[in-house]
């Protein structure tokens, strides 16, 4: 019985994709397109901007085999011509005009996104694209403060969260396959319901930005008066509000397209800030030692630097009916119990079933995966996998 991913392999290039076609080729997609042809150097790589320079660059560097304007009919031969892959790696308000290009390309290929707010760009897939069900969205996790292909480099997304959101409408097969292709690169996926991922990043990305903006513009409103305080800022404050460095034109876009869940997350900060606040003209020592502690509690909770053990890898086999949205289902249970996949494949049974391999790393609670997977349904086995027989498998 054949593996799914293994049969993706088959005549499709080592990075399961053969043709890939990368719109906008800024810090996140010129990083993609490097890791990719350093990773999986057959495979050929499309760049898409409007920049000629940064067309010039692609060729130059070879993280492209090919560049084009998007205008360029080579855009469209690319694409016509067996292109498997489309990464919209351009600024959220050009998306538009790029799903229109593929829908009247009548593109079948894969699509997906890197920009970091999910419901304007789902919603535009929604209206335009022929078959919204190949649409996976996604949000690598990761930046620089230089902006543009300057700042792109091929190991940007090592270790990086990649976030995916499939839907009960993706295709089984899309998810395995763009897994295996992300995490080739080094990245981690991570699985979102959509309606769930501009809150969630809200929370862990766009409210932080915005905290560390305010930090350096605090500082720099009393820098004129204390002349050492920028020198003292070069120590941790410089690391801490890093961020802050990040494209201004690039985090207002953002900041507009998650406009409610950030309002709603900077609001929540300001309550945050005014109960320190409160304790220090209280004089509570005792509620501000409290407020010190669970953050430092929590702080200290956060996972370290991630290495996953090659001695505890676990198989997950799931009998299922090969119905529309399983894979979405059981990926998001696990990104729920902070388990990482490795590797995930699916065996077909029949026609109408099949058994749902997951390699889990040693990392998240295995036991709340199984009674999620449990009480939603699913039939679940567990067995230890060394990583010999996991080569062997993959």
């Amino acid at each position: 019985m054949a593996r799914m991913h293994a049969a993706h392999r088959e005549g499709s290039g080592e990075a399961g994709f053969r043709r890939i076609a990368v719109v906008g080729f800024g810090l996140i997609g010129a990083s993609f397109s490097a890791a990719v042809r350093e990773a999986h150097p057959d495979t050929e790589v499309l760049a898409v901007d409007v920049d000629a320079r940064t067309r010039a660059e692609a060729l130059e560097r070879g993280w492209a085999s090919e560049a084009a304007h998007p205008d360029d009919a080579a855009f469209r031969e690319f694409v016509e011509a067996g292109c498997d892959l489309a990464v919209l790696a351009a600024p959220a308000d050009a998306l538009e005009g790029h799903f229109e290009r593929l829908a009247s390309w009548g593109y079948r290929g894969i699509v997906t996104d890197t920009v970091s707010t999910k419901k304007r760009v789902c919603e535009l897939a929604a209206r335009i694209l022929p078959h919204p069900e190949n649409f996976v969205p996604g949000h690598p996790m990761a930046g620089s403060e230089r902006s543009g292909i300057d700042g792109a480099r091929p190991d940007l997304f090592k270790g990086a969260h990649w976030i995916l959101c499939p839907d009960a409408g993706t295709p089984a097969e899309h998810f395995p396959r763009m897994h295996e292709l992300i995490t080739s690169l080094g990245a981690r996926v991570v699985v979102l319901p959509r309606e769930e991922h501009d809150e969630a990043v809200a929370v862990v990305s766009h409210v932080p930005h915005f905290v560390a903006s305010s930090l350096v513009q605090l500082a720099s409103r009393h820098a004129d008066d204390q002349q050492a305080l920028m020198r003292l800022a070069a120590g941790g404050f410089k690391d801490t509000t890093r961020i802050a460095a990040g494209s201004p034109e690039l985090w207002c876009g953002i900041a507009f397209d998650n406009k409610d869940a950030l309002s709603a997350g900077l609001e929540e900060m300001r309550g945050i800030i005014a109960s320190f606040s409160d304790a220090l003209a209280s004089g509570d020592r005792a509620r501000l030692t409290a407020l010190l502690a669970e953050a430092a509690e929590a702080r200290r909770a956060l996972p370290a630097a991630w290495v996953p053990s090659t001695e505890r890898l676990l198989e997950v086999r799931i009998p299922m009916e090969d119905r529309p949205g399983v894979v979405a289902e059981v990926t998001t249970h696990a990104s729920s119990a902070g388990c990482n996949i490795q590797s995930i494949e699916i065996d077909h049974v029949t026609e109408d079933s099949a058994v749902l391999s997951l390699v889990l790393t040693d990392e998240g609670d295995v036991g709340q995966l199984s009674s999620r997977l449990i009480d939603a349904g699913f039939s679940v086995s567990f067995s230890p996998l060394t990583p010999k027989e996991h080569a062997h498998v993959a």
